[in-house]
């Protein structure tokens, strides 16, 4: 299934990388993004992987804060964007992160995994869990709170987008098959939408 929706997001996101690079951040997803650098402050983090890096903002603040940043994205067009603005970026899928198992210190991903059908998600989540090293963290961000799958008709990009939503039980049953789980906090997002933000920060076994 993830294959299949690979193609259109791809074609997507590669039309807007003005909008995307232009946009700026709502005061929570600046917090959050806050809390989990602290947190990798804390314990000495230094690898951090964006996936879904789209322009690379959140890549460009945890690089500016010292880390050593690597971000991918499905995307070209988003890949060199962020290669413009000086980010080691490669045009990678989830299903395909071609990188060494236990390369990371932590991965980052903030409202990208939502594109992943329901039935891949666990399999992409053991593909970023090969990825960190032992006590690595991860931070996952996405909207949440309601049970939805499909193509969102609503959606101004072109093509549609495909998004999977879970509700809070259903997806820290799912994350906690294969991570332990820091913290979970459901975030109000006042956009108009059902649902809220799920922000979750998991950690790589010792």
């Amino acid at each position: 299934m993830y294959q299949e929706v690979i193609q259109s997001l791809r074609v997507a996101y590669d039309r807007k990388v003005d909008e995307r690079a232009h946009k700026s951040l709502a005061l929570w997803k600046i917090e959050e993004r806050a809390h989990f650098m602290q947190l990798l402050q804390q314990e000495g983090k230094q690898h951090l992987l964006e996936i879904g890096a789209g322009s690379g903002q959140d890549s460009l603040f945890f690089q500016e804060h010292g880390f050593t940043v690597t971000c991918t994205d499905l995307s070209p067009e988003m890949v060199k964007y962020c290669q413009s603005q000086g980010l080691n970026a490669k045009v990678m899928d989830f299903a395909n992160l071609d990188f060494l198992p236990e390369s990371f210190d932590a991965v980052y991903a903030r409202n990208c995994l939502l594109h992943v059908p329901k039935q891949d998600f666990s399999g992409i989540l053991q593909n970023i869990h090969k990825l960190l090293r032992p006590t690595g963290l991860f931070f996952l961000g996405q909207y949440g709170g309601v049970d939805e799958e499909g193509v969102w008709e609503g959606d101004h990009y072109e093509p549609k987008r495909f998004f999977a939503r879970y509700l809070d039980q259903p997806i820290k049953d799912i994350v906690t098959t294969i991570f332990e789980l820091v913290s979970f906090k459901p975030i109000k997002v006042d956009d108009g939408t059902m649902g809220h933000f799920q922000s979750m920060i998991l950690r790589k076994g010792a």
